[in-house]
């Protein structure tokens, strides 16, 4: 699979609905620290594919789903389980802390 791209009217189906973890970058295309992230996140989706979906939400475009989900920086990485967000990084990250994220997730 490969990374969704998340709308409004997506969401619920791919994020909140899903039986795996999904790992959402919230991102803007202005965002340098953002497009910086970006090919890390292409390297997580190939790395943990089959174990989790990877989604991104381009907050100018969907600027409702950053507001209920009160995204106020970006980047944003979010990790949900069963339809709860259950790990929130903010700001550019190491590739090493994010997949940290992931496997906590994982083994949860």
């Amino acid at each position: 699979m490969a990374i969704l791209h998340i709308t409004d009217q997506t969401f619920e189906e791919e994020v909140m609905q899903a039986t795996v973890p999904v790992l959402i970058d919230y991102w803007a295309e202005w965002c340098g620290p953002c497009r910086m992230l970006s090919p890390t996140i292409e390297e997580l989706e190939q790395e943990y594919r089959g174990k989790i979906h990877v989604g991104k939400i381009n907050i100018d475009e969907q600027p409702t789903l950053a507001l209920i989900h009160k995204v106020m920086s970006i980047p944003t990485v979010s990790i949900y389980l069963h339809g709860k967000e259950v790990k929130r990084l903010i700001g550019l990250r190491e590739k090493s802390e994010l997949a940290e994220a992931i496997q906590e997730v994982l083994k949860a």
